[in-house]
């Protein structure tokens, strides 16, 4: 039985009430440990300021625009001073939990994400503060650092659901979550107040019992042969995953 169908099935109680599928034997979870996680072409690793603050400050500037930053509750940073303030803050944070990504091709810290709202006891975690350089943004990396964040999820700590959620103005994050095998759940209202305005959150997951599909998809895209000699991929993610939940 899939997890999609637990999801949706329901049993009586003796006073004659529907209730959930049981959930037996569950105990809580580990939270998220502060290693590394390494790929073929992305490291991820505990964010530190001494290291990866330097390529950090580098990576985002090439963002002259500040563009990136539209739909995240911080920056841009006005100046290095505030930017290493900030850094060192994250460093420390224990959720959000961050980690900087690490290009392997050039040993360089191009862009950071978190694990956060960490529910070890009902096995729910959250991925963001998604902040990809444009060094970083539509390169394989980026897609293999998501793979690399949900495979220690469902894969090293057995977790039960992985969220994804943004601002639903936010058009190219609900396209990435879409991509990367989130389901749309729906619209929280006038959820959050950020940067002096207004955002209706957008709410996506995924569940252990879909993890299964999307995993062996993420693999097989990831594949050297999946890339032509340009590094053009030959089949889609998306395309991947709709195959891969069909068998």
């Amino acid at each position: 039985m899939t997890c999609r169908s637990l999801v949706m099935s329901t049993r009586i109680n003796p006073l004659g009430q529907p209730i959930g599928p049981a959930v037996p034997d569950w105990t809580p979870r580990l939270r998220p440990p502060r290693t590394p996680m390494e790929g073929r072409t992305v490291r991820l690793e505990p964010l530190d300021p001494a290291r990866h603050g330097d390529d950090l400050w580098t990576a985002f500037g090439a963002d002259e625009s500040g563009r990136m930053w539209t739909y995240l509750p911080v920056g841009p940073y006005p100046d290095r001073e505030a930017f290493d303030s900030a850094i060192a803050a994250n460093a420390k944070s224990e959720d959000p939990q961050f980690h900087a990504v690490i290009d392997l091709e050039t040993g360089r810290a191009v862009g950071f994400c978190t694990y956060l709202r960490i529910d070890p006891a009902n096995g729910v975690i959250e991925v963001g503060f998604i902040t990809f350089s444009p060094l970083m943004q539509r390169t394989t990396g980026s897609t293999e650092a998501m793979y690399l964040m949900m495979a220690r999820v469902f894969d090293e700590l057995g977790y039960r659901r992985y969220e994804w959620k943004c601002d639903a103005l936010n058009a190219p994050s609900k396209a990435a979550a879409a991509r990367l095998g989130f389901t749309y759940e729906g619209l929280f209202r006038q959820a959050v107040i950020y940067k002096g305005r207004n955002r209706d959150t957008a709410w996506f997951s995924i569940l252990d019992g879909e993890w299964p599909a999307i995993k062996a998809a993420f693999k097989a895209w990831l594949e050297p042969a999946n890339f032509d000699e340009e590094g053009r991929q030959k089949l889609s993610l998306a395309a991947l995953i709709a195959e891969k939940r069909r068998t």
